[in-house]
């Protein structure tokens, strides 16, 4: 016998969250903090099924709570979540209509569930977010050194890029010494690393921001780090191909990593030749290198194999 999900519905802000249960029709409220979101989960239908838009870090609580209580749950992006509402003529935005949009989703696509959080791949995350942001704050730091030529300034902006600099390499030691902990991630890294153009941080931000790798099809990797063409045709026109969507971060390493890969290995620098000549863009090539990088890797961690 299929059971049926019933879909409900969170919109999350800072502060609360907005609940619509399809079955009783009503709409509730509650504290986004760890207590009142166990609370609600405990409350759930085992066969209940959360929607809920991805909003980075005021989510976190919520997809615990759930994970704890063994209720199934799945982040979808806001302009898609925007652009369904659209279509079902729902110009108006509220809170309270975005749990009901969220449901109504949820229902009509039957979504698979994202995998549960893990704790360890969580703090990785952080840590990984954290880094980035520091070397962000040190190119900033590094583009003012050549915008200035006063002495104190200057002293001050070196003093800044040392401190940043030596903040960057404590984290890289904490994140190495937080893989070595687990022992899943520790393996994963190590076949990651066997290939080209893979060093240690492409390798920790493809860990922490792309937890589907060795799981998903190749075309959906491909989508997922922003590296899928996508076609632009219209009756007899025939528009050129181009990436678009996906995750920002993992698209810049993976460009990054295919400019390492084309120098290191003769394969990847002959598929790139043969994609810059056929197709008369360098760029372009870089791109199909990149994506045919994260399909490689893909299947190293997939078949539990380095690169060969």
């Amino acid at each position: 016998m299929t059971i049926h999900h019933s879909y409900i519905g969170c919109d999350i802000a800072k502060a609360m969250i907005d609940v619509f249960d399809p079955l009783s029709r009503r709409f509730s409220r509650v504290a986004n903090e760890a207590a009142a979101l166990a609370r609600f989960a405990a409350g759930l239908a085992p066969n209940s099924f959360v929607v809920l838009e991805a909003t980075g870090h005021h989510d976190r609580a919520l997809r615990q709570a759930l994970a704890k209580a063994g209720i199934a749950c799945v982040r979808i992006n806001p302009m898609t979540v925007r652009r369904f509402a659209q279509a079902r003529g729902h110009l108006a935005k509220t809170d309270r209509i975005d749990a009901r949009i969220l449901s109504e989703m949820g229902a009509m696509f039957c979504p698979d569930a994202d995998t549960p959080p893990c704790p360890g791949r969580e703090r990785l995350v952080a840590l990984a977010r954290r880094r980035d942001q520091l070397v962000a704050a040190r190119a900033i730091e590094l583009r003012h050194h050549d915008e200035t030529t006063d002495i104190t300034v200057l002293a001050d902006i070196e003093a800044a890029i040392v401190g940043l600099s030596q903040r960057i390499s404590a984290l890289e030691v904490e994140i190495a010494s937080h893989i070595e902990t687990l022992d899943e991630l520790a393996e994963q890294a190590e076949r990651l690393t066997s290939a080209p153009g893979i060093g240690k941080v492409t390798a920790i931000t493809l860990l922490a921001h792309m937890p589907e790798l060795g799981t998903i099809s190749p075309k959906a990797i491909a989508s997922l780090a922003g590296l899928a063409p996508c076609n632009n045709d219209s009756g007899t026109r025939t528009g050129r191909r181009s990436i678009r969507g996906g995750r920002p971060r993992l698209r810049r390493a993976l460009y990054m990593a295919a400019l390492g890969a084309i120098r290191a290995n003769q394969r990847f620098k002959a598929f790139y030749q043969a994609i810059a000549q056929r197709s008369g863009s360098k760029k372009c090539a870089i791109i199909a290198v990149a994506r045919k990088l994260i399909t490689i890797l893909n299947a190293m961690i997939r078949d539990q194999k380095h690169f060969a």
